[in-house]
């Protein structure tokens, strides 16, 4: 039996991709471990999937000025050396790392252990925590190809992001009567993120309305973000956050209002929804949400509104547009050619494990 260590964590970004290898990984009969960190919302997480976790000590790496970063350096050595002794045990035949902070003394450790490493980078450009893992990785799985040029040649690897099986199995019946809309209606999904978007929500709610003339509308809008007095609109249902049901949702959904977050956008790609990304802006982060989202548009997979530009007429045009050309939307995404990631990196990882 082949052993394999997954890593990954500090956001569920980092650890659900590795929870959608799990199958394909037990079908093969390899051994699965998990290093994490010692209380990061992975250790739950796959603990609840029934695989050995071990938690390891992890700092994180600030490009800006903080007190923490005296103190977090040593972390990460004392990460690297208790994720070292835990590879000499359990003796793996491949490493794979989705990323964050505590995946770079994994990686590392790998190397340091001669054990092949292969690392995944959802955004365009990788984050710091890939860029230190890069040099001691066999292989990087990325989304876009404009990312292999940022990589040493011959270790880039076009895979798109592995996407649970469970979101291909939804019900569009069992959503609408989980939402009490009808099955049969142009039904809008809106995402802004696990802890919502003010701004989307706000525009959504300014436009609903007009959406509602033509759209049924289900909006996730982030914990306690609710509005109270939209409550029992017909034709419009808030949650908080969904979980479970995010597969039946995204069965009814027609046409899905997001953010750009690698792993959101490669779940419309594989679901072949067509969408409107709304990307973070740079005054909010690193701009990889900007990047991300003009590589879709630039595929023909997605409609593109900067936050910047968003406004109710905007958003009404967008929907107007991508309604009016979905098919077109549609095709793009099935000449992809991240349309199996799972098997691609499931490839990657026997080849290096053997």
């Amino acid at each position: 039996m082949k052993k394999i260590v997954l890593t990954g964590g500090g956001t569920a970004g980092h650890v659900t991709p590795n929870i959608a290898l799990l199958p394909r990984l037990k079908e093969a009969d390899f051994e699965v471990h998990y290093i994490g960190s010692y209380e990061g919302i992975e250790k739950k997480l796959i603990e609840d999937m029934g695989i050995p976790y071990y938690g390891i000590s992890s700092g994180k790496l600030r490009r800006y000025f903080d007190v923490k970063n005296f103190s977090d350096p040593f972390r990460v050595v004392k990460g690297f050396g208790e994720a070292s002794r835990i590879l000499k045990k359990i003796q793996p035949d491949v490493v794979f790392s989705k990323g964050g902070f505590v995946a770079v003394p994994v990686v590392l450790a790998a190397k340091k252990n001669h054990i092949p490493a292969i690392i995944h980078e959802s955004d365009m450009t990788p984050g710091l925590a890939n860029k230190l893992c890069i040099p001691a990785a066999s292989k990087v799985c990325c989304n876009f190809k404009e990312t292999f040029e940022l990589l040493p040649e011959g270790k880039a690897v076009l895979t798109g992001t592995p996407i649970r099986k469970e979101l291909f199995e939804g019900s569009r019946t069992k959503a609408a009567e989980f939402c009490g809309l009808d099955a049969d209606r142009p039904t809008i999904l809106v995402i802004g993120g696990s802890s919502g978007s003010v701004v989307i929500n706000n525009i959504v709610r300014e436009s609903l309305d007009d959406i509602l003339k033509k759209f049924q509308l289900i909006h996730l809008c982030g914990k306690g973000n609710l509005d109270e007095r939209l409550t029992g609109k017909s034709g419009y249902v808030q949650f908080e956050y969904i979980s479970k049901e995010l597969r039946d949702l995204f069965a009814l959904s027609d046409l899905v209002i997001s953010r750009a977050g690698a792993n959101a956008i490669c779940e419309l790609l594989a679901l072949k929804k067509p969408n409107i990304l709304i990307p973070l802006s740079r005054a909010a982060s690193r701009g990889d949400q900007i990047l991300n989202a003009k590589s879709f548009k630039k595929n023909g997979f997605s409609y593109v509104i900067e936050e910047e530009e968003l406004s109710t007429a905007s958003l009404l045009n967008a929907i107007r547009d991508v309604s009016a050309h979905k098919e077109e939307y549609i095709k793009a995404m099935e000449d992809s050619e991240m349309s199996d990631s799972i098997g691609t990196i499931m490839n990657l990882i026997l080849e290096l494990a053997s």
